[in-house]
Order: structure tokens, then C-alpha cells, then sequence
């Protein structure tokens, strides 16, 4: 393109979006001397692009939104080898989607990892990990991920420290009572249950139309119908619901209603922390939350309606198999890969690399 033609094409793009105007920059002035790849990366929220950043820092990040860039970047992708995309969970469209089947084009997904912070991410806090995925993601249970990759593979006889490693976190994590979220105050279960009569079954409440139940159950089911189920197969049992916070207070939406299942259930209204929540708990029945391999590194059974990633490798009550998983594992090994190996560490406000064990440190102050 002739350099005039190309100074108009900037013009007419600066005044149009700023998205546009930073691609064009790179594709004509771009830094010879920096040979990082190139991670392009859709849809962020503005208040992620930061510690984003600080994650992906071996890597050349350029944001871009969700939409309308995809002639322009095809352009840039042309001349550039050393690059790969990128996006937020399961966020991309349709077209996205397509072009990067169509072009068999690198796409590494980002998530929250399973420790996350002391806050909650919708207060905008920044988080200690993030999974960064090339094959998939880890609550997706309709194709491989990286994390079911390592699972199935993963030599522990040659890393026999990281065992005894998983053994230790497993109990600073269970002492502090840390979760993913961290944000509720301790309390105490048994003022909120009540006494203790008979077997307890906590019933693990979840977002019904959230990305980890869309696809990490092959079957549609609803919170209630997992309360439902419970009682049936629990009858002499005190059956506990947890429902969501996010569905309680409204903030996302629900497809099955509490009320409806009272006569079943005893339902929790009052906020109360997971870790907390397990005391005086016999079994727990969950959908794909991360909670039930909480509950299983206190020692609880645990029933997976869907296939979380902690399901089909012999510690749960798999209702839906997965064929991929091939082997048995214990508890600290899931532990050793899901938290030590797979998940990035990260001191936001230092910019390093850390370990799981300098996040629980810095909780605890």
C-alpha cells in the first residue's frame, strides 16, 4: 500500500476507533528488536487489560474488543509468524470462532485459577493466579485441556517433592480455611444449620447458565434438580442447599428457584464461606463446582452430577464419564497438578512469579 494511501487509511481509523488505530501502528511501525510473540487478545474488560498484561509478560499484548476486527487483523497476521490469540474463557463470536478453525490458528484461553484472592473478581480485584490454557479449559469437559493432559500423563515418581509439597499446602489450606473467594468473614455452620440429628448432605448451588455447567455437564439439570436428587437418594438424610451468592443477591440470573424445593432442603440464605460451610457435612453433591475438590481435601465423599475437572480419576461419584481420563489418582496428586503445576502465579504489584505458598502467606496477614 502506497504511503499516502496508508496515511488516509490512518486518519479515517483514528477518528473511527482506537482499536483499529493501534493495529494499523504496529503493522506499519512495530519494534524490530523485540521478539516476543504476539498474543492478540478479545474482549477483555478494561479493568483485566492490566494484571492481564503482567500475566502475559513474556508475551507482546495487544488488546482488541470482540468484534469488527478481523479484516484488518487478517492483514497483520499475513506478515507475522511469531504470534497467537487469545481470549477471556469462551468468549469469542461466532466469527472469531470461525476464523481460527478455518486458519488452524493458536487460541490459548484465560480463566481465574483456583486459589483467586481475598476478594471477589466482580469487585474488581486483581487476582494472585490465572489458568492459561492452550487446548481448552479446564472446566470444559467436551474436549481435552491442558490440565486433563497433564493429569493423564504426569510422571509423579520423577517429582517426588511435589507430593509432599501438595500434602502441605493441602493442610495450610484447610487450617486457614482458604477457598477461591475469600471475601466472607469465618462462621460458625452449626449456628447456622443447627444441631446435628442425622447424616447431612450439602447440596453445592451454582450460576445454571454459567460456561462451567454449559459445558462441563452433558445433561441439563438445575440446582433444584440436584437438591431433588439428593433427597432421593438420601432420604433419611438433612439435605443442605447452598445456593449461589450471585444468584441470592440477584446479581446473576437463576433457572430454578429455592423456594421450590424448601420442603426438601434446609436452604442456606446467610453468606457463609465454602470452607465453612463443610462442617458437621457427611457428602456432598455438586453439578461441576470447585467446591466439591474442596470438599475432598477435607476427606468429604463427593457426587459429580457433570464432569469437573477433579471428576473420572477414581476420588468421586462420577455420574457422567469421561472416557479421556484414563488413570486413577489420589487427592494430593489431583491437588499437585490442578493448583502447583497448572495455574500461574503472580504478584500483581511486583510483577513476579509466585508460588501457591507465598499466596497463602500473604493471606494470611
Amino acid at each position: 500500500m502506497r504511503r499516502w494511501k496508508m496515511k488516509r487509511f490512518v486518519k479515517y481509523f483514528i477518528s473511527h476507533n482506537k482499536y483499529f488505530c493501534h493495529l494499523l501502528y504496529l503493522y506499519m511501525f512495530e519494534k524490530r528488536n523485540d521478539k516476543r510473540k504476539t498474543v492478540f487478545v478479545f474482549g477483555i474488560s478494561e479493568w483485566k487489560k492490566k494484571y492481564i498484561k503482567t500475566f502475559l509478560k513474556e508475551y507482546r499484548t495487544i488488546f482488541l474488543p470482540k468484534s469488527n476486527v478481523l479484516f484488518l487483523l487478517k492483514c497483520i497476521l499475513k506478515r507475522k509468524e511469531n504470534y497467537c490469540l487469545a481470549v477471556w474463557g469462551y468468549t469469542e463470536n461466532e466469527s472469531l470462532a470461525n476464523f481460527v478453525e478455518a486458519n488452524n490458528i493458536s487460541l490459548v484461553r484465560i480463566e481465574d485459577g483456583f486459589v483467586r484472592s481475598k476478594e471477589l473478581g466482580a469487585m474488581h480485584s486483581p487476582p494472585y493466579s490465572l489458568c492459561i490454557d492452550k487446548k481448552g479449559m479446564y472446566f470444559d469437559s467436551t474436549k481435552p485441556s491442558d490440565l486433563e493432559e497433564i493429569l493423564n500423563n504426569y510422571n509423579f515418581s520423577e517429582n517426588k517433592p511435589l507430593i509432599e509439597r501438595a500434602k502441605a499446602c493441602i493442610e495450610m489450606i484447610k487450617d486457614m480455611g482458604v477457598s477461591k473467594y475469600n471475601h466472607i468473614e469465618k462462621k460458625s455452620a452449626e449456628k447456622i444449620y443447627g444441631a446435628k440429628e442425622k447424616r447431612r448432605i450439602l447440596v453445592i448451588g451454582q450460576v445454571e447458565d454459567d460456561a462451567s455447567i454449559i459445558r462441563g455437564c452433558a445433561n441439563q439439570i438445575t440446582n433444584n434438580d440436584l437438591v431433588r436428587l439428593a433427597k432421593k437418594e438420601n432420604p433419611e438424610a438433612e439435605i443442605i442447599y447452598k445456593p449461589h451468592p450471585d444468584v441470592l443477591t440477584g446479581c446473576r440470573k437463576r433457572k430454578s428457584d429455592p423456594e421450590e424445593v424448601k420442603h426438601l432442603a434446609r436452604i442456606i440464605k446467610e453468606p457463609i464461606g465454602l470452607s465453612d460451610s463443610f462442617v458437621t457435612i457427611d457428602h456432598v453433591y455438586t453439578i461441576t463446582s470447585l467446591g466439591g475438590f474442596e470438599a475432598l481435601l477435607r476427606g468429604i465423599p463427593v457426587t459429580t452430577v457433570g464432569a469437573p475437572f477433579y471428576s473420572g480419576w477414581g476420588l468421586t461419584d462420577d455420574r457422567q464419564k469421561i472416557s479421556r481420563r484414563r488413570r486413577q489418582l489420589t487427592v494430593e496428586e489431583v491437588f499437585a497438578i490442578s493448583y502447583l503445576i497448572y495455574p500461574v502465579y503472580m504478584d500483581i504489584k511486583t510483577g513476579n512469579y509466585i508460588e501457591l505458598e507465598d499466596v497463602l502467606y500473604e493471606m494470611m496477614k
